[in-house]
């Protein structure tokens, strides 16, 4: 298990080195998140012990939280002063993010027909 927070943390730092050495907008961890992607995308199937990690590290998912709540709380004068466009931000995100993600999880999940021809997203009923 050792090994794979080692990867995890390997593509992180090669993620800081290239946001630092292209200056680009995009944190490092990200960058890093995405070259772990494609890694896995190449390999076809992660290997166990990566998933062991993966599986370890989402049972404590919540502790994660704790960092950004603090940085919530020590920025809460500019939350007070600008919480108008962070709130119109969120609301229109987060709308954005379910509208985008049903129309792709329609786009990609098989569509099933029954043994009557009819598929599983039709209402059932014909007016003929």
């Amino acid at each position: 298990m050792i090994a794979a927070f080692a990867l995890i943390l390997v593509c992180q730092l090669f993620g800081e080195v290239i946001s630092e050495l292209f200056d680009m907008p995009v944190p490092g961890p990200v960058i890093g998140l995405v070259l772990l992607f494609f890694g896995l995308l190449i390999s076809r199937k992660p290997p166990k012990v990566l998933t062991d990690a993966a599986d370890n590290l989402l049972m404590h998912f919540s502790l994660l939280f704790v960092p950004a709540g603090v940085g919530v709380v020590t920025q809460i004068d500019r939350l007070k002063g600008d919480w108008l466009p962070i709130a119109a931000a969120l609301i229109v995100s987060t709308l954005l993010t379910i509208v985008l993600t049903a129309v792709l999880m329609s786009k990609l999940l098989p569509k099933h027909t029954s043994s009557s021809g009819v598929t599983a997203t039709d209402s059932g009923s014909d007016a003929s």
